[in-house]
């Protein structure tokens, strides 16, 4: 821990003495880095930049009623520090505190400049250096700093604007209309009618505890989405707690979770109806109600999108008790006093919250420039999901699709060590992976969410073969990108 620390106050930044590694973000990906940095390759230079006044990133910038992980914390957390709070499910602001608790303790937040929202990077080959540029929410003067490494941690969608439809007449609606990514602080839904228009991860947390306040809340879903109920807190995990160091019992339940995850996510690839029946019969069970169950039977197959996890069946016991219910259906027009609905239904309300999805973005929307000429990951192939071709010096974190993001996050950071090492011993200062032009394309995310298609015009390509493939499988992953040859062949070193 010295050698870190020592490392790390060495990170006095200027324009023209350049860092080793620009961290991008002071989010669960920025700090994790940080950290395997200090522990795993101690003698680089590093700092954060951040755009927002606090660490936190995602966690930080969602706040509206209920918001929480639709991931286990056991897998979830870093590989690093044990999660020892008693919810498995966890609210955004114990997350928040994880975060800057692991900040904190380790001397990281002291090297974060907040307040600085990266816009320009550019690569220079003579240099073997990024000069990037920031805007400081607090002067009109740019900030100029040089890296010989550009490590990207924010995120993959846009945190200026969420995905919001233009629907027929919404400037007509009196009430109030919500995007749950600009939650007001000072919402006051007490006893009110509330429509939460949407049926992915945030209104599946939005409507249970708005449903505890306002007079009723439904859910308008255009589609079905499969929904499974989850223990809040996980039994073996707390029992561990009780008889072991809490880092055996943290890394023995993340284990057992990530085990778990993978054998229900293949098998739920390998049977889909299998499972699809299995999840609406659970779904019918919780609501004691085969018709109301319906609504939770979806057309795709079981993992084509994310499923949502509801902690104790919360969203279930509100529309038993008729606090909450759900409606299939699409918005013909906004009126005065709601929505009227294709079918001819009408669903009053006081409230309404467009639950209705991200933004995403590639590369945290920096205007990315290499040897004068404009960088698009639209034209690039991604690396093992980390680093995209024809851009030097530069990781991406980019988690899975169907476990934890942090799972591969810190094995990106682990790689990004090893990365810097192999380098620092051989005396390289440049390295970027050079696409193989027989290799087919294929689309980087095979997910039939709304976000991922409205995205498929920005977001890199994958290929048809090994490295360039984004796999979705930890354990694989693991061998590969922790433990596999860094000069393949692929990354060129010069």
């Amino acid at each position: 821990m010295k050698a870190s620390s020592q490392s790390v106050s060495r990170n006095a930044v200027d324009a023209q003495t350049p860092i080793d590694v620009l961290i991008v973000g002071a989010g669960l990906s920025g700090i994790g880095a940080a950290k395997h940095l200090q522990m795993h390759s101690p003698q680089t230079s590093w700092c954060i930049l951040e755009s927002r006044d606090a660490i936190g990133g995602t966690w930080d910038l969602f706040r509206y009623p209920g918001v929480r992980s639709d991931s286990d914390m056991y897998t979830l957390g870093y590989s690093f520090k044990p999660w020892v709070d008693h919810k498995s499910l966890a609210e955004g602001s114990t997350i928040r505190q994880y975060i800057q608790k692991t900040a904190d303790e380790n001397g990281i937040t002291p090297h974060i400049r907040h307040g600085h929202a990266v816009t320009h990077a550019t690569w220079s080959s003579d240099e073997a250096c990024w000069t990037i540029t920031a805007s400081q929410k607090q002067s009109d003067q740019p900030v100029i700093l040089k890296a010989r490494f550009l490590y990207l941690c924010c995120g993959y969608y846009s945190y200026k604007s969420g995905h919001q439809p233009d629907f027929p007449g919404q400037a007509d609606f009196k009430g109030q209309w919500v995007h749950p990514q600009f939650w007001p602080d000072n919402l006051n839904y007490d006893q009110k009618k509330v429509v939460v228009i949407g049926s992915g991860a945030t209104a599946i947390t939005l409507v249970p505890e708005m449903a505890k306040r306002a007079a009723h809340v439904t859910m308008l879903q255009r589609s079905p989405t499969y929904v499974i109920s989850r223990p809040e807190e996980d039994k073996l995990s707390l029992t561990l707690q009780k008889y072991l160091p809490a880092k055996w019992a943290y890394q023995i339940t993340r284990a057992k979770n990530v085990s778990l995850g993978m054998l229900s996510y293949q098998f739920a690839r390998r049977q889909p109806e299998l499972v699809k029946k299995y999840l609406v019969k659970m779904a019918a069970k919780q609501l004691r109600s085969d018709d109301k169950a319906q609504h939770f039977s979806p057309d795709y197959k079981p993992w084509d999108q994310r499923l949502c996890l509801v902690p104790n069946g919360d969203l279930f016991k509100q529309i038993r008790s008729g606090h909450a219910s759900v409606v299939t259906d699409t918005i013909q027009t906004v009126t005065e006093n709601g929505l009227q609905l294709s079918s001819g239904q009408i669903l009053e309300a006081d409230v309404i919250v467009s639950a209705t999805g991200l933004s995403l973005n590639m590369l945290g929307d920096i205007q990315v420039k290499v040897d004068g000429q404009a960088f698009k990951p639209s034209q690039a192939m991604a690396y093992r999901g980390m680093c995209l071709s024809g851009l030097p010096n530069a990781i991406m974190t980019f988690g899975y699709t169907n476990a934890s993001w942090t799972l591969k996050a810190d094995l990106t950071a682990v790689y990004t060590c090893r990365l810097l090492n192999y380098m620092r011993r051989h005396g390289y200062q440049k390295v970027v992976p050079v696409r193989d032009a027989s290799v087919a394309e294929q689309d980087y995310l095979s997910f039939t969410s709304g976000y991922v298609q409205r995205a498929s015009k920005i977001l890199p390509k994958q290929g048809s073969r090994a490295p360039w493939q984004v796999n979705q499988n930890y354990i694989k992953d693991i061998f590969l990108i922790r433990y596999a040859r860094l000069n393949d062949g692929v990354m060129q070193f010069s």
